[in-house]
Order: C-alpha cells, then sequence, then structure tokens
C-alpha cells in the first residue's frame, strides 16, 4: 500500500498528480498546513484521507476536504489498523492551539488500542525531536506507546532532525519523517 503523508509545508507539487503517478492508496496529513495549501484534498474523492492536526493548525479544514480526524481515532483500510494524536508539547499559552503537557498527553493515550500505523504531528520524545527545547520537544507518551504496543510504522511532522540525525527506527517500529510531502510504501 501506498501512502501519500503531507507535514508542515505544502507539497512541492500537485497532489493530484503525487496521487496519479505513484499510485497512492491513502492520504496522510501530519499538521502545520493551512487550507489553501492542500485545498486539491477536497477533489480527490476516491481514496481515504486521515489526519491529525498540528499545534499551528486552525482545527477546522478537515470537513471541508474531506478528511477524517485521527485524533484519538482508529481507521481500518487495505487491512491496517490506523491510529493518531494531534498537537505538540504545550510551550504558550493559546485557547486555539492544538498542545498538551506531558501528563495530558499521557492520560489521553494511557489505553489507546494497537494500531499498525500511528500519525501523529509530533514525534515520541527523544525520536527526531529537540528534547532541551519546549517548542520541539517529542511526547513520552508516545514514546511509551511505541515501546508498549510497537505500532509497525509511526509517521510524524513538526521538527526539523537533520538527514544524518534522523532516527528511522525504534524498539521494532519504523519511524518515518515527513516533511512537506513523502509517499511510503508500507
Amino acid at each position: 500500500m501506498k501512502i501519500l503523508a503531507i507535514a508542515d509545508r505544502p507539497p512541492l507539487r500537485s497532489i493530484k498528480e503525487i496521487v496519479s503517478e505513484s499510485n497512492v492508496d491513502l492520504i496522510c496529513t501530519l499538521g502545520d498546513l493551512e487550507l489553501l495549501q492542500i485545498k486539491e484534498l477536497a477533489d480527490i474523492t476516491h481514496i481515504p484521507k486521515l489526519g491529525v492536526y498540528g499545534n499551528h493548525c486552525s482545527g477546522r479544514y478537515f470537513e471541508d476536504l474531506g478528511i477524517l480526524n485521527l485524533h484519538l481515532k482508529t481507521f481500518e483500510y487495505n487491512g491496517f489498523k490506523f491510529g493518531g494524536f494531534e498537537g505538540s508539547h504545550r510551550y504558550k499559552e493559546s485557547s486555539d492551539a492544538k498542545m498538551y503537557t506531558q501528563e495530558e498527553a499521557t492520560h489521553l493515550l494511557q489505553n489507546f488500542p494497537y494500531v499498525d500505523v500511528m500519525i501523529s504531528h509530533s514525534p515520541p520524545f527523544g525520536i527526531n525531536d529537540e528534547s532541551q527545547s519546549l517548542s520541539h520537544q517529542g511526547f513520552i507518551a508516545l514514546r511509551d506507546y511505541i515501546k508498549k504496543q510497537q505500532p509497525k510504522y509511526f509517521l510524524h511532522g513538526h521538527t526539523y532532525p537533520s538527514e544524518e540525525n534522523v532516527v528511522t527506527k525504534f524498539e521494532n517500529t519504523n519511524i518515518i519523517y515527513v516533511y512537506a510531502d513523502k509517499v511510503i510504501e508500507i
């Protein structure tokens, strides 16, 4: 199965072209995107579109684009179970931003079931994050989730690890960092 994942910046070329040329089966948005940047998604109706909001998202465009909000939900497709977690570590007070303290994230994920593919805006703590920086610190709860549930894949955006420092495997989970767009085959 091929997944088009989009995070933090609009794709470098037309979403419709990517979907067509790469025979994409499913689209995942990983947050910090604006409606106008991904408006083409409204015209793509033949494949599922799943997403989580990022800390800079309005939290109001999924319905207009036909995207299923996967935050703390699961979705099954082609024999794979997907799950999601939105937002980032709370680094400022804002009633509109999708942000959580480490404790809030732990509470929200404490009974989250096994999924094959976990999509998240933020990375797990200590994996492709900047653990000393509150704004780009990953979630301890996501790291604990991977240790306990061992999903096959974990997709995230939000941070900016260098190519030489990007973590691609943790425990038995394939970690996939996405910036702009990436076609992933699972």
